[in-house]
């Protein structure tokens, strides 16, 4: 620095700097250092912010008046600094001449003021509404500028004129333009033109915060106020911003997923099962050939090794680093960043404890240090919630994407895949497994941070303590296969019990899709007891985990103990002129409460990585199932002019059964109609299903001709209102949807329905009849005008005179669907002589197929079809007849007995059929003239069509949740679950366990005073007895604490899981008829998760954060009782942040 400031201006005086009551800073420091610290980091930062301003481009924004203001202070600060450069030039000129320090500096800041102006301009282009960069910049500057602003104040006072009037009016020029450029950087530009057009009401204030809005969350704070207010409701929450949505995150996974598998079938040993073998051929006996072409004999080859190469499987893990890992990144730097700046703090301590020690040192050290241990800790908290942001979001984006992965996937896999994968499993993957990703990468970058922290705390240790630490190092190790040991048994238990959770609720799903014969039969304590004996199991593998983890607790939580135990116990028995003075005994205290958390943290990131990776191959298995090949029906159909073709078809419903349909071949030309016809269980379903492409297809070729529509025989209704059934997305036509409903004979139905077609239908349909849903399902398909109709049976769960009214007015010749091409599957055989041609299916194989004259004529399966049928077809005839006489059509068409059949769990179809025929006797033996006793209360019950219609209630309530602060009614309930006593007595245990660790430092900081008094040579082995005592009876008492917490919260989720069972098998039939079965299956799945897992550990951070702040603030009082006095305020307000967040956030 000599050369550039020269003789006269020293670079560092220690008597001007520290050793003083007024400090200042040398002339040629601020000149140097200070000024080119800002410069330093825009021209490093630069490049880099460069390249992703060229990649990123949001628009461009138009010059406003903010952006002019701040161009032209740029260019003001620019002609300032060079001002300062030609007033020296013109000084030299003059024979006055200076150091080149007053060259350099202002060609290098006014170069700096270019390149900032540059940017602003630049940022512009580039649709940027907020620099960090440029933010950061100015911050610097202004604090750079500060000494020397007060340094020339000192220096005017201290002589009768200002000597260097020019540098001393620059400065302060370029002092007021950088605040300036601070202010103005504070505010955000203008949205950039060409952009996307944000028609979103209620957009999230997130993605046009400013920086310092961003890094503050003060984005976030309307939010927080409404809440405090009023309880939040889900019309006031923010939508969700664009990049966080499922339309962007799932794809974005799925496409990862999909290059992954793709890797792996492209690769050589991607067949199943592939043999890799070795051969040997034996010689051949003298006189035989071995020409080309011949054959080898068989027992000529032997096999000498032979193995199985099992088949690589794509890894989800890949997937999902290269689907969120930069992203996550981000946040991973932070946390690198936040982990130096924590042992910044010790060192500060270390120097604070020098300056009580030095008398006569001056004052404003102690204030500097005290200033500096807040502003790093100020800074150490903005840079770790910056980086649990980052945690969070990858979390939510990780949650979202597995959960819609998932999904995707139950949709299309094969029915071989789905008999191993359970109803329960599928449910588990989306709520418990998906939920432990998110709850991962919480903590996930403790894996790296806390060996880093371990590291960096042994080095700074060891300055302080010498090789002492070694003792400290070598405990670590020894609970490294301690808890390496738990970790595996952990991961068996959490497999073993996935497996449990897996059949409880299958089992729970199965019990309330049948919960009306459930009940009917009054088989409530039978499944309950099914399902408690399930539980007991999960819960006898969940307390074992539970142990595992009080075990591994006690270790780490006593490690960061036993580690400065053994270090000082080495330190001052190893040699005897090692003395331990405060300084030694709290710098190396607080690196060893340093130590704590990463020593805290890493057993349950490891427990939670280990439960992940449980999770994490149930979900790749699951992923990585068979699915349908969409190529299996062919959708253009170029080769032939028929509609529906299938050439020599044999298909199966999976490959390791054997085939369902044999030589099936089938032509439709467009426009017919196609009756299939057979007994039951002859494969008309499966030739539908085939057709649909959901069977895999072993040989031959089907190919379909323009859009399909399906009509199962099980309709499938929404929960939504009747016209959304229908209309299924497509707008809303008034004629057509009026047509519909007259062709599938719901005009009168919708006479009864309190609402209309705007009547609400239950879950499953449950407020309509068998008959009223497979009507809504046809009227579907007819509103939906496709090319192809499939039709499964749709007349069976109609009675006769309405069967024949749909044959007539949907599928007949003369119905809607004329035109169309229809395959009907049916047993109607009155119907038969109308259909264009008939197949009848005979054990899988297509009998016959022609028309119903041709068919007739041969006499066969289809002869003995009509024969069977026959007695059926007249009974129906009949009951036809007598309808058509009446001169009112019913206005409900169904059978209280084919209702009641179609509610049924399993109903063969002739169990069915006979009952309804039952069903029409006996209405035409009550009344002779056919008129049904259910026909006449409808009418007596028939609503005048001119009153209006009553105002229709939901059927489906919303599901609603508290708002506001948890009530104290909530946290007895759970205490009573885990019992008063033992609540109170875990209590005392924490309680206890904390009263020890600050006898154990208040006995640290006596043991420590002994150097001033000289006695540590006397009290040595006394002082190391009662420390390691008192540090012995924090772990047993913190290993009693965590077992008794383990035990109480098992019994509690015993008791809340047994009561919720209980409630749900006494609830009336009508709650689960208006609430989702996912609503109770989620209670049953995730909040009883939450109950077994998530709570305890909860619990557990929560008593040792309140009873560990509790003992700091009575160590603090007791020491320096003016504490007291800033407890109240510092109270205050942090209960309300906390009131003002909570109500924010529940």
């Amino acid at each position: 620095m000599e050369r550039l400031c020269g003789t006269n201006l020293p670079f560092w005086v220690a008597n001007q700097t520290l050793h003083t009551d007024s400090p200042d800073l040398p002339e040629c420091f601020q000149l140097s250092l200070l000024s080119w610290l800002p410069c330093v980091y825009l021209w490093l930062a630069c490049p880099p912010y460069l390249f992703y301003l060229q990649k990123n481009n949001k628009g461009y924004i138009m010059m406003s008046i903010l952006n002019k203001a701040k161009t032209v202070f740029g260019l003001v600060l620019w002609i300032v600094c060079w001002a300062d450069l030609f007033g020296t030039f013109h000084e030299l000129q003059q024979g006055n001449t200076h150091p080149p320090i007053y060259f350099v500096t202002p060609l290098v800041v006014g170069m700096t003021m270019l390149l900032a102006t540059f940017l602003i301009q630049f940022e512009r282009l580039r649709g940027i509404q907020s620099s960090g960069i440029l933010f950061i910049f100015w911050f610097l500057s202004v604090l750079c500028a500060i000494v020397p602003f007060r340094s020339k104040i000192l220096k005017a006072k201290e002589q009768s004129e200002i000597p260097d009037k020019l540098r001393f009016t620059t400065f302060y020029f370029y002092f007021a333009l950088i605040g300036v450029e601070l202010i103005l950087c504070c505010f955000n530009e203008k949205p950039p033109l060409f952009s996307d057009v944000n028609t979103d009401p209620n957009p999230c204030p997130e993605t046009t915060a400013g920086f310092l809005s961003t890094v503050t969350f003060w984005w976030f704070t309307s939010m927080a106020i409404k809440g405090y207010k009023n309880p939040l409701e889900a019309k006031d929450l923010w939508s969700l911003n664009k990049k966080d949505s499922s339309e962007e995150v799932v794809p974005k996974l799925l496409r990862e997923w999909e290059v992954e598998q793709a890797k792996c079938h492209s690769s050589p040993h991607s067949a199943e099962g592939q043999p890799a073998e070795a051969l040997y051929s034996k010689p051949l006996p003298e006189g035989e050939s071995n020409h080309v072409g011949e054959e080898s004999r068989p027992e000529e080859v032997e096999v000498l090794l032979s193995k199985t190469i099992d088949p690589k499987k794509p890894s989800f893990l890949r997937c999902l680093l290269k689907a969120f890992g930069p992203y996550f990144l981000i946040g991973s730097g932070l946390k690198l960043l936040q982990d130096l700046i924590t042992f910044v703090n010790p060192q500060l301590l270390s120097m604070l404890i020098l300056f009580t020690k030095q008398k006569g040192a001056p004052m404003w050290w102690g204030y500097a240090l005290a200033f500096l241990m807040f502003f790093t800790a100020f800074l150490q908290t903005l840079i770790l919630h910056q980086h649990f942001q980052y945690c969070f979001v990858t979390g939510m984006r990780l949650r979202t994407a597995i959960i819609g992965a998932i999904y995707r996937k139950s949709l299309i896999i094969t029915n071989a895949a789905k008999r191993k994968s359970t109803v329960g499993e599928v449910v588990n993957l989306m709520s418990v497994d998906a939920q432990r990703f998110m709850d991962l990468t919480t903590f996930l970058n403790m894996l790296w941070s806390a060996p880093l922290q371990i590291m960096l705390a042994l080095y700074f240790l060891w300055q302080y303590l010498g090789p002492s630490v070694l003792a400290g190092v070598a405990v670590m190790i020894l609970l490294i296969p301690f808890n390496a040991a738990i970790a595996m048994k952990t991961r068996a238990y959490q497999v073993e019990q996935m497996q449990y959770k897996d059949s409880r609720i299958k089992l729970m799903n199965e019990i309330l899709n049948g919960i009306k014969v459930l009940k009917l039969y009054a088989w409530e304590n039978s499944f309950k007891e099914k399902v408690l004996e399930i539980r007991q199991k999960e819960l006898n593998v969940l307390r074992k985990t539970a142990y595992l983890g009080a075990l591994s607790t006690m270790a780490w939580t006593s490690a960061p103990f036993l580690v400065a135990l053994t270090t000082f116990a080495v330190y001052v028995t190893v040699d005897e002129n090692n003395v331990l003075d405060p300084q030694k005994a709290f710098v190396s205290l607080s690196l060893f409460n340093i130590l704590r958390f990463p020593l805290n943290m890493l057993p349950q990131v490891i427990s939670s990585v280990v439960q992940a990776s449980v999770s994490l191959k149930r979900i790749q298995d699951f992923l990585s199932h068979d699915e349908l090949d969409p190529e299996s029906v062919d959708r253009t159909n170029t080769a032939t002019d028929s509609s529906v073709t299938v050439l020599n078809g044999k298909f199966t419903w999976s490959k390791k059964d054997p085939p369902a349909l044999h030589n099936i071949n089938l032509i439709v030309p467009p426009g017919s109609l196609l009756a299939v016809v057979g007994h039951v269980g002859c494969g008309k379903s499966s030739l539908i299903s085939a057709l649909l492409g959901e069977m895999e297809k072993l040989e031959g070729d089907i190919s379909i001709r323009g859009s399909v529509a399906y009509v199962p025989q099980q309709a499938w209704i929404q929960n939504a209102i009747l016209r959304d059934n229908i209309l299924f997305g497509q707008a809303f036509n008034e004629q057509k949807y009026r047509s519909c409903l007259e062709a599938c004979a719901l005009t009168q139905d919708l006479e009864v329905l309190p609402g209309g077609d705007m009547t609400e239908i239950g879950e499953k349909g449950i407020n309509l009849s068998g008959g009223q849903r497979q009507r809504v399902s046809l009227a579907r398909a007819v509103y939906n005008e496709a090319d192809v109709y499939l039709l499964d049976d749709p007349l069976s769960a109609v009675d006769a005179h309405v069967a024949k009214h749909i044959f007539d007015q949907v599928i007949g010749p003369e119905g809607a669907l004329k035109g169309k091409t229809r395959i009907l599957v049916t047993h109607g055989i009155s119907f038969l002589p109308q259909v264009d041609n008939i197949l009848v299916m005979v054990d899988g194989r297509v009998s016959e197929m022609g028309s119903y004259q041709e068919l007739l004529n041969q006499n066969g399966a289809f002869a003995e079809f009509l024969r069977n049928y026959a007695l059926e077809d007249i009974v129906e005839d009949e009951a036809t007849e007598a309808f058509d006489d009446d001169e009112e059509f019913p206005v409900d068409a169904l059978s209280n007995h084919a209702d009641m059949v179609d509610n049924e769990p399993v109903v063969n179809e002739a169990k069915r059929q006979f009952i309804r025929q039952i069903s029409i006797i006996s209405g035409d033996l009550e009344n002779p003239r056919g008129r049904s006793v259910r026909k006449r209360l409808c009418s007596e019950r028939k609503p005048d069509p001119e009153k209006n219609l009553p105002k229709v209630e939901k059927l489906i309530l919303a599901e609603t949740a508290e708002t506001g602060r948890v009530k104290v009614k909530v946290f007895w309930e759970y205490a009573k679950a885990v019992g008063p006593l033992l609540s109170l007595f875990i209590c005392f245990l924490y309680a206890c366990q904390n009263a020890a660790a600050i006898g154990a430092n208040i006995w640290l900081s006596q043991w420590s005073n002994d150097a001033a008094m000289n006695v540590t040579k006397d009290n040595v082995h006394m002082r190391v007895g009662v420390y390691g005592a008192l540090g012995l009876a924090q772990g047993i008492l913190v290993m009693v604490s965590s077992f008794t917490l383990a035990m109480g919260n098992i019994g509690a989720a015993r008791k809340l899981h047994s009561a919720l069972l209980d409630n749900k098998f006494h609830t009336p039939q009508a709650f689960f008829d208006t609430t989702p079965i996912g609503r109770i299956i989620n209670r049953f799945s995730k909040d009883i998760y939450i109950i077994d897992e998530a709570l305890p550990s909860t619990i557990l951070m929560f008593l040792g954060t309140f009873f560990a702040s509790l003992s700091t603030m009575i160590v603090i009082v007791s020491s320096t009782p003016i504490f007291a006095v800033v407890i109240v305020p510092l109270a205050f307000i942090y209960v309300f942040v906390q009131v003002l967040v909570v109500s924010a956030v529940w």
